[in-house]
């Protein structure tokens, strides 16, 4: 089987995998009510992340769970707000936009937010695209719903994407190309 095989295959395997999971998590974030930490360890657990983890390979694995590219910019425009980063979901593409930021860090934090938001199919929750466009009337009712979505569940949503965003963290982290001591030895 060659790699461009192997590839699909996975990716088909993660979609049915994570398919159902997925619906759980937006389910349970909606219908039962979980805490922010309960919902961002569950979602994370149902991703089952390779052992050596990179942003590039967990964006791999998010355009995966959502059957679209990401595309990640930089947006000056988030400089000096509160908002570092924000999140657009098309048909055609997921946009990440982030602040300027010369750490390192902070940028892969600031993306690592935003596809927690994807995981957690937070676009799935929140107002209606009537609502919206009647609030924006000159922007696409649907786009401003998903921007807005977040708005109505402010706390527990943003606490569950950056629960998760810090656990996706650490598991890039983790699993750094230089084996630890442990795995040097034991393999």
């Amino acid at each position: 089987m060659n790699a461009v095989c192997a590839r699909l295959d996975l990716k088909a395997i993660l979609m049915a995998e994570l398919s159902a999971a997925r619906r759980g998590a937006v389910e349970e974030q909606s219908v039962h009510g979980s805490t922010p930490a309960v919902v961002a360890a569950d979602a994370f657990k149902s991703l089952r992340l390779p052992n050596h983890l990179t942003l590039d390979g967990l964006v791999e694995i998010v355009e995966v769970l959502r059957g679209r590219p990401i595309e990640i910019d930089v947006a000056p425009v988030l400089n000096g707000g509160s908002v570092c980063g924000l999140w657009l979901s098309t048909e055609a593409s997921e946009i990440i936009l982030h602040a300027v930021s010369p750490s390192a860090l902070h940028r892969q934090q600031f993306i690592l937010h935003e596809l927690g938001h994807m995981i957690l199919r937070h676009d799935e929750l929140g107002v209606s695209a009537e609502y919206a466009e009647s609030l924006f009337p000159n922007l696409n009712g649907e786009l401003v719903r998903k921007v807005l979505n977040r708005s109505s569940f402010v706390d527990e949503v943003e606490a569950a994407a950056e629960t998760l965003a810090d656990l996706l963290a650490a598991a890039i982290r983790d699993s750094a190309i230089e084996p630890r001591s442990f795995e040097r030895i034991f393999g």
